[in-house]
């Protein structure tokens, strides 16, 4: 299989000429899977450097270096947009983190609620299913995953600057669109909000109750379209 299409996250600065030291896993993948030889191409970025092109240097057991030629696309601003999103089962909240960071989204933060029906997450876990999606799917960078709040501590220290668009399952304010600046979408838990927390999120005064449309969604549909509508117009 050729490595000319694939592309890797590196945590590592890329600059012309850097050597770039992969991990055990990204190694194992190259020279197992793919059967890497030295002298392969593939693409690297590392969420600020933009996109280079690296060539296979050394090769060894557990450990594969690359060394970067040429940038291949420059870093480019992405969305500044959050999603926060009530914790759902493992399988609908690896679905919501993969398709958040196709769609664009900077920071991923799971949310705590009456009706949440999970407490905790495998951070690493998330952040591979990130990565991996960011990869795929050309991105420059990779989200932000962030360890879950409840909702009245997330809503306690919100950002001044940052306009928060709630989805709103009983459908009473208008159909959410392209929005500019910090934004973020909230979406709930299967079953939504309580009364009480709508009336807490409320008092925010950067907060919007919004639609998703004439449908009930599940809770994974909802930050996907959400998501989609509120980003259809971002680079």
């Amino acid at each position: 299989m050729s490595t000319a299409s694939i592309r890797l996250y590196v945590p590592a600065p890329i600059a012309q000429g850097a050597e770039i030291a992969l991990g055990e896993a990204q190694s194992h993948y190259l020279a197992n899977v793919l059967r890497a030889a030295a002298g392969d191409t593939l693409r690297i970025f590392d969420g600020a450097s933009g996109e280079w092109r690296a060539a296979v240097t050394a090769i060894s057991r557990k450990k594969m270096v690359l060394t970067a030629q040429a940038q291949t696309r420059p870093q480019a601003p992405e969305p500044d947009a959050w999603l926060c999103f009530a914790l759902l089962k493992r399988a609908k909240t690896d679905m919501v983190v993969e398709k958040a960071t196709e769609l664009g989204v900077s920071v991923i933060q799971p949310i705590i609620t009456a009706r949440t029906n999970a407490d905790h997450v495998n951070l690493e876990r998330l952040r591979a299913i990130a990565t991996e999606a960011a990869e795929q799917c050309e991105r420059l960078e990779v989200p932000e995953i962030r360890a879950p709040l409840p909702l009245a501590k997330l809503m306690a220290g919100w950002p001044a600057a940052r306009a928060l668009f709630i989805a709103d399952e009983r459908r009473t304010g208008t159909l959410l669109g392209p929005a500019p600046g910090p934004v973020a979408l909230m979406t709930g838990p299967e079953g939504g909000f309580t009364g009480t927390e709508l009336e807490a999120i409320a008092r925010t005064p950067q907060v919007t109750r919004t639609s998703l449309g004439a449908r009930i969604l599940r809770a994974e549909t909802a930050a996907i379209a959400g998501l989609a509508l509120l980003l259809a117009a971002r680079p």
